[in-house]
């Protein structure tokens, strides 16, 4: 990487400011601070990715290369928003802006300087799948549900920045023999993620921040490169990813961090609010400006907003507000069950639908956890309103695509044992599962991959002239699939390459010979289509991935083989983004709703016991106090989702387990301060869903009771 110039100072013309048309004042302060790090507080729906975009936008402006900026957000999704905003707001040099998450910046660090900590530059990364299988032989176990917990507690370990022996010596200091027994166990995956040459997503944090502490020439080349960071979602941020930012940042922390304490949710997958307290303590010139004004509620919606997260502890007290008006109430719905809960909603949306003119797309239904989706389900099947539950199993989580990224992983890495497992009984060849033992016990013996086994002259003595051919077969094919791989450029070779290789293989029969019907058969092959079509327009630049980072913004790029786009398989999360386009009612849990918004929203399921969540556990005091924090944080996030109207439903009985159990409003209902007017049931739903209850019981020929 050649080095850059460590300033941003204004350089000749370039250094008058553009206008920056519809800031307000306090967003306007964000965008023009330059000279040190920055960190803007921005409140629910306050324009935060407007005051990034703006802000790449001044730096450019004002001399810094676009190549020299890194936003880093999230997820994929917020990535392509944003490369988007700021490909509108200043064009093409928007397209040298790396735009990417956390863990696509981490690829981009170690396919370039992952050599100085002994990985290759074509490492693998692990799913979960592969985690769990790695864990459950490491630890002699069949229960997929023990190796997941230990995957759990290992990754929270890693995100604390431990390794395996810090994590061992903390157990044994607490006399703990389960976490000394999972330690353990991370001690022997750590050294099996080496010999597989392949990290887990949480080493996409944790290595490179090792890379940049013991390697002082590749942090110094990383600082000079990096004139000016931005990071998204700051608040969500655990601690080995705030290490890391602090050393990409260097002395001259040229960095801009935007968040939001009052919707920081993620505390049970490492983040920690303490990033925020530690930043004026780490960084003593830091700039503080909040971001205060609400572009996206009415006042009625904020005030119930500001009054449930009052009881909070502030470390930067704001007060959201608008200038949209007060709008409709808040309003409280107690229903008799779930399932009355269920109808009065889609009463409501009927209701809306013909009151507000509103389409489908605009209502969305947010609740605490997944299995409270059911009941809403029903009513709305019945009802016939279309609808999709976000959150749902992922394109990349089919055994089909699961299967086809196994060979493109091994494609790329040799090394990647777990891969090499799938792709070698997927379709079936004729190597069974005798052969694999055999075969993984004379790689372990002699310290070497189950692929680099293949070709080992002394294989014959552990495993039969038979099998020896058909695995040296099955490796011929991988090295040749990886050679025309490597030398496959552009869609209309890549869609060849992809029709050939799925011949060769026999994939398509492997389907139709292995389902319970042609149909299901049928919709899986439908699926593996539609992951070539996709694979091949990443080859014909026409997807831009921006460093491993899988946004699915279109774009003009060139093209790549059809190795380079295996490479960032890994870290996909979806293969389309056709569904936003669809006109439907969103149901969704709360933590997946963060980020977005609806005009008409319902909270469903506020009850003690589901929202704040188990409340009544067992265990120190001041721990449950953190948590009813954090899901008041949740409650608040809720809330803001909203536009126009929100609805807050809690049921008088809920199930619990096969029991149905009394049920308690939330103590965040209370804590809203509505008007007690607005806890009345608006009896225009209530009229509709007499009418709907009586046409479906006269259609089931059952008396109107």
């Amino acid at each position: 990487m050649a080095s850059a110039p460590s300033s941003t100072a204004p350089r000749g013309p370039q250094s008058a400011p553009k206008p920056a048309p519809g800031l307000n004042p306090a967003q306007l302060e964000a965008v023009y601070h330059l000279s040190g790090p920055c960190l803007v507080l921005a409140g629910a729906g306050s324009g935060k990715t407007r005051v990034i975009t703006h802000k790449i936008g001044r730096l450019i402006d004002v001399g810094l290369e676009p190549q020299r900026i890194a936003a880093i957000t999230f997820t994929n999704k917020a990535a392509a928003e944003m490369r988007e905003r700021a490909r509108q707001l200043v064009g093409k040099p928007a397209r040298e802006v790396l735009i990417c998450t956390f863990h696509s910046l981490g690829v981009r660090l170690l396919r370039q300087d992952g050599a100085l900590l002994g990985l290759k530059s074509q490492f693998s990364i692990l799913d979960t799948d592969d985690i769990t299988s790695i864990l459950k032989d490491i630890g002699g176990t069949t229960d997929a549900a023990t190796a997941r917990s230990w995957q759990w507690t290992i990754s929270g370990w890693k995100s604390a920045g431990l390794t395996a022996a810090e994590a061992l010596a903390h157990a044994e200091s607490k006399n703990d023999e389960i976490a000394r027994q999972i330690a353990l166990v991370m001690a022997r995956y750590e050294e099996r993620l080496s010999a597989y040459q392949s990290v887990d997503f949480d080493d996409l944090i944790a290595l490179p921040l090792k890379l940049l502490k013991q390697h002082p020439e590749a942090r110094e080349r990383w600082q000079k490169q990096l004139g000016h960071v931005l990071v998204d979602e700051y608040q969500d941020t655990n601690a080995t990813q705030y290490e890391l930012l602090k050393l990409l940042v260097g002395e001259r922390a040229r960095f801009t961090a935007v968040g939001d304490d009052d919707q920081s949710i993620y505390g049970w997958r490492g983040a920690t609010l303490d990033n925020l307290k530690r930043l004026p303590q780490d960084f003593p010139e830091l700039k503080v400006v909040k971001l205060e004004q609400n572009y996206r509620s009415t006042t009625g919606i904020l005030r119930a907003a500001n009054a449930v997260i009052g009881p909070n502890p502030k470390l930067f007290p704001k007060t959201l507000w608008s200038e949209l008006g007060e709008g409709e109430p808040v309003r409280v719905l107690a229903a008799d069950h779930e399932d009355h809960e269920a109808e009065r909603v889609v009463a409501r949306i009927q209701s809306l639908r013909s009151s507000h003119a509103a389409a489908f797309r605009d209502f969305a239904v947010l609740y605490r956890a997944n299995h409270q989706a059911r009941a809403l389900e029903t009513a709305l099947r019945r009802a016939q309103i279309p609808y999709k539950v976000s959150g749902g199993t992922s394109f990349f989580d089919r055994a089909e695509i699961k299967d086809l990224c196994a060979w493109l992983r091994l494609m790329v890495n040799n090394n990647d044992d777990p891969a090499f497992l799938r792709a070698v009984t997927t379709p079936k060849r004729g190597i069974g599962h005798q052969t694999l033992q055999q075969l993984g016990g004379f790689a372990t013996q002699y310290r070497l991959s189950l692929f680099e086994a293949l070709f080992s002259h002394s294989l014959g003595a552990a495993v039969s002239a038979r099998a020896v051919g058909g695995l040296h077969e099955f490796g011929r094919l991988v090295n040749d699939l990886e050679y025309r791989a490597r030398h496959t450029t552009g869609e209309e070779a890549a869609r060849t390459f992809l029709t050939d290789w799925l011949r060769d293989i026999g994939y398509e029969k492997h389907l139709y010979d292995n389902e319970e019907s042609d149909k299901v058969a049928a919709a899986r092959w439908n699926n593996v289509t539609d992951f070539c079509d996709w694979m091949a327009q990443r080859c014909g630049g026409q997807i831009d991935d921006s460093g491993a980072n899988t946004g699915g913004t279109t774009t003009e790029r060139e093209p790549r083989s059809m190795l380079e786009v295996a490479q960032t398989i890994a870290l996909i999360s979806t293969i389309s983004e056709r569904e936003q386009d669809q006109d439907v009612v969103t149901l969704s849990t709360l933590h997946a709703a963060k980020g977005l918004e609806w005009p008409h929203v319902v909270l469903a399921g506020v009850n003690e016991g589901l929202l704040p969540f188990r409340p009544d556990d067992d265990g120190p005091a001041d721990a449950l106090e953190l948590r009813i924090q954090e899901e008041r944080r949740l409650m608040y996030v809720g809330i803001t989702r909203a536009q126009r109207t929100l609805l807050v439903s809690w049921l008088k009985r809920r199930k619990k387990g096969r029991e149905m159990v009394p049920g308690q409003p939330s103590r965040f209902i209370a804590e809203m301060a509505l008007d007690q007017a607005t806890v009345r049931e608006d009896p225009r739903e209530k009229l509709r869903a007499l009418r709907e209850e009586f046409a479906r019981r006269a259609a089931e020929g059952k008396p109107a009771a």
